[in-house]
C-alpha cells in the first residue's frame, strides 16, 4: 500500500502539481466513485447504484487505485473516503459550478443522491440569515442538509426527525423540484415528489438554488 502511495500510476509525465493530482484521480470514473462516497461510506454495490453507466470490473480497478493512492479506504465491506478523499469536496463542488456555465447539460440524464446533494452545497445562492433543517429521501437514500444563517449548506446522510420539511422522489425528480419553476405544491400534487412537514419553509429553502 504505501508503495502504491508513492507510485501512482502515471497518466501525465509531468512536474505540475495539477497533472500529479490527475495521475491519482484522472482516470474516468475515479472522481464520480469519490462523489458517491463524499457523503458516507457504501457498499460496492451501493456505489455501482450510483454509477449506472460503470461495469463492476472498472468499478474494483477504481476503488483499488483510489485504495492504492491513499483516498478510499475499505473496511467491513465498507469502502469510505479517507481525510484526502473529504478533500475533494471543493474540487467537486467547483467543477458543478464551472459546469453549469456550459450549454449542453441534460438534467434528464441519470443523477444520483449524492449527485444532487454535493450539487446543491455547490449552487446555493445568497443565503445568509436563511435557517433550515430539510429532510431529503431518494429511495433508500436519506440525507439531512442544514442551514444555519452563514450561508454555507452542510448535509449529512441519515433522516433527522426534527426535519421542517422531508422531500421525497428520485434524484432526477428532486433535481426539477430544487432547481426547476415549478413551485413545490404542483409537483407535490401532480406526484412528481413527495412533500411532508412545513410547505412554506420547503419552497423558500428550494428558492435559494440556481443552475445559473
Amino acid at each position: 500500500m504505501n508503495e502504491a502511495r508513492q507510485n501512482p500510476r502515471i497518466r501525465y509525465d509531468e512536474g505540475c502539481l495539477a497533472a500529479h493530482a490527475l495521475n491519482i484521480v484522472g482516470d474516468r470514473w475515479a472522481l464520480l466513485v469519490v462523489r458517491e462516497l463524499m457523503l458516507a461510506p457504501k457498499r460496492f454495490q451501493a456505489i455501482r447504484h450510483g454509477l449506472p453507466g460503470v461495469t463492476a470490473a472498472v468499478l474494483t480497478q477504481r476503488l483499488l487505485q483510489l485504495a492504492g493512492a491513499g483516498v478510499v479506504a475499505y473496511d467491513a465491506g465498507h469502502y469510505s473516503l479517507t481525510p484526502s478523499g473529504q478533500g475533494l469536496l471543493p474540487v467537486l463542488q467547483a467543477m458543478c459550478r464551472w459546469g453549469a456555465l456550459h450549454p449542453g447539460h441534460d438534467p434528464r440524464r441519470f443523477i444520483s443522491p449524492s449527485a444532487l446533494v454535493i450539487s446543491m452545497t455547490a449552487m446555493i445562492g445568497p443565503a445568509e440569515g436563511h435557517r433550515a433543517l430539510a429532510g431529503m429521501r431518494m429511495g433508500d437514500e436519506d440525507f439531512t442538509l442544514q442551514l444555519t444563517g452563514d450561508g454555507v449548506l452542510r448535509p449529512q446522510a441519515g433522516a433527522d426527525p426534527a426535519a421542517d420539511f422531508v422531500l421525497s422522489g428520485s434524484g432526477n425528480s428532486l433535481a426539477r423540484a430544487v432547481y426547476g419553476p415549478v413551485p413545490l405544491a404542483d409537483l407535490a400534487r401532480d406526484g412528481a415528489v413527495g412533500l411532508a412537514g412545513d410547505a412554506q419553509a420547503a419552497q423558500d429553502f428550494v428558492d435559494l438554488f440556481r443552475l445559473r
